[in-house]
């Protein structure tokens, strides 16, 4: 994002002051005054348009997922049964999914978008977060540019033989002090991973993490789950 600017471009979409628009499509996401549920049902609606197979796959026990974790502001901080690095309100304490109906988008909300995507059985996973008609203040991009340089560090080292519990270590033994203040989590409900694997579930097998010293092997498929507060 253009942190001089109150409109930015970011993965094919057009941020201006009251909106947020896809520029090949035109959609207009995120308006002004909406709730993440309003957020959520126009994002889904999409995506099966488009061809998403409609729900989220995961492998773990006691996982219900629509998409994943769509809210506004200091809501991604909110504790979550998930095990991820986001946080999560949701419609209740019994339903923490889809978004709340009275979070409404203002100006300078940061909106966290965290969600799977699957077409045809195979699934990705992915994080956009961005500021609702502001700039990012230099610090957030700052750790941004830190995090991409974590991520082209550890994808550097993912070769077959590699040991993925090495590769964790490797990284977080590297990293100082201050930086893994509210990194992968806020306060201390943080996750001990960095990554993991893809493909017909979200959280396939192997995980970048302590525990995990199967060597890697050619063909698999890893994301990077790198967040920063």
């Amino acid at each position: 994002m253009d942190s001089a600017s109150d409109t930015s471009v970011c993965h094919g979409f057009v941020l201006a002051d009251t909106e947020y628009e896809h520029e090949a499509t035109g959609h207009v996401f995120s308006k002004e005054g909406m709730s993440e549920v309003d957020l959520s049902t126009e994002l889904y609606s999409v995506m099966v348009e488009e061809g998403r197979h409609g729900l989220c796959r995961f492998g773990m026990f006691d996982i219900e997922m629509v998409m994943g974790n769509v809210c506004f502001g200091e809501i991604s901080r909110y504790p979550s049964y998930f095990n991820g690095p986001g946080g999560m309100y949701g419609m209740s304490p019994a339903v923490p999914l889809i978004g709340r109906r009275d979070k409404k988008l203002k100006k300078g909300d940061l909106v966290f978008i965290d969600i799977g995507c699957g077409v045809e059985g195979y699934n990705t996973d992915k994080t956009t977060t961005y500021m609702f008609g502001s700039s990012l203040p230099q610090y957030a991009i700052d750790a941004h540019n830190k995090c991409v340089e974590i991520q082209n560090e550890a994808a550097s080292m993912l070769k077959t033989g590699a040991i993925p519990s090495k590769i964790y270590n490797n990284i977080m033994n590297n990293l100082d002090s201050e930086f893994l203040q509210n990194f992968m989590g806020f306060g201390k409900r943080k996750v001990r991973f960095l990554g993991h694997g893809v493909g017909l579930l979200i959280d396939e097998l192997p995980v970048t993490a302590e525990g995990f010293d199967e060597p890697l092997q050619e063909g698999m498929v890893f994301l990077s789950n790198l967040k920063k507060e």
